[in-house]
């Protein structure tokens, strides 16, 4: 028999980036334990329709932990209580009846609230732009093995390659850095030979675009690392900060 719970929800509501907003408590009756997080919420949207309300908004896409589009603060923390798992993949057999929930957008300077949880993330598309790129042709699928990668260095360029650039590290930081989501996104091109030769001038346009959309700087807190869900490791922010000194140095 499936198990229910019962919620009280305190959610940020705020109808555009213009506008002041404010926490609105809900009730979230009979929720099965067997539902994830956004599942929950459209339950509770569900009934705030019938009730001719406007539904809390939120981002959401894939629902598989893969896409990076969700992401809420839930009671202080990115993506919720549960290690290495998105908000959509966190189920609500994590929550005991009776609780009350807290439910905020990522805050971020650089994340403007466009409406109740769902910010405005471009931020992160823009340094991308700036250099999170191989600009040469790299062949097709029959060529993967052209270029000997030994597999240790292959399984770090991977590993880094998992961020789902969420932005939960930006979340977590008291200083709403991104040098986690950028760290990784240098080192997965780095560490491999077919992103060495634009190695110097990657890193130098992409921390120059992070610095230019008012990101914070890195404190060496670990929250990032702990609130990521893909357990990006802030190995990649010193690899980042050799890389970012030896292009300097060029």
């Amino acid at each position: 028999m499936t198990k229910t719970i019962n919620l009280t929800l305190k959610v940020w509501r705020q109808k555009n980036g213009n506008v002041k907003g404010r926490m609105e408590t809900y009730e979230a009756r009979g929720i099965s334990t067997d539902m994830s997080f956004l599942e929950m919420i459209d339950v509770v949207n569900e009934g705030l329709i019938l009730k001719g309300e406007d539904p809390i908004a939120f981002d959401h896409d894939c629902r598989e932990g893969i896409c990076g589009m969700c992401g809420a603060v839930v009671n202080g923390r990115p993506h919720g209580p549960e290690k290495g798992t998105t908000l959509c993949q966190l189920h609500m057999r994590h929550f005991d009846d009776g609780d009350e929930v807290v439910v905020e957008p990522w805050r971020s300077r650089a994340f403007k609230v466009i409406k109740d949880l769902v910010v405005d993330r471009s931020a992160f598309d823009s340094i991308i732009q700036a250099g999170g790129y191989i600009s040469v042709n790299t062949g097709g699928a029959q060529d993967a093995n052209a270029i000997p990668v030994p597999q240790n260095v292959a399984e770090k360029a991977m590993d880094a390659a998992e961020c789902i650039g969420c932005g939960a590290c930006v979340a977590a930081c008291p200083n709403a850095s991104a040098m986690l989501f950028v760290s990784a996104k240098v080192s997965q091109l780095a560490l491999l030979p077919q992103g060495r030769p634009e190695a110097a001038g990657r890193v130098k346009a992409m921390v120059s675009k992070m610095d230019d959309m008012g990101f914070g700087h890195c404190g060496n807190e670990r929250e990032c690392e702990a609130e990521c869900p893909k357990n990006i490791s802030i190995v990649n922010i010193a690899r980042m900060n050799r890389e970012f000194i030896k292009a300097s140095l060029k």
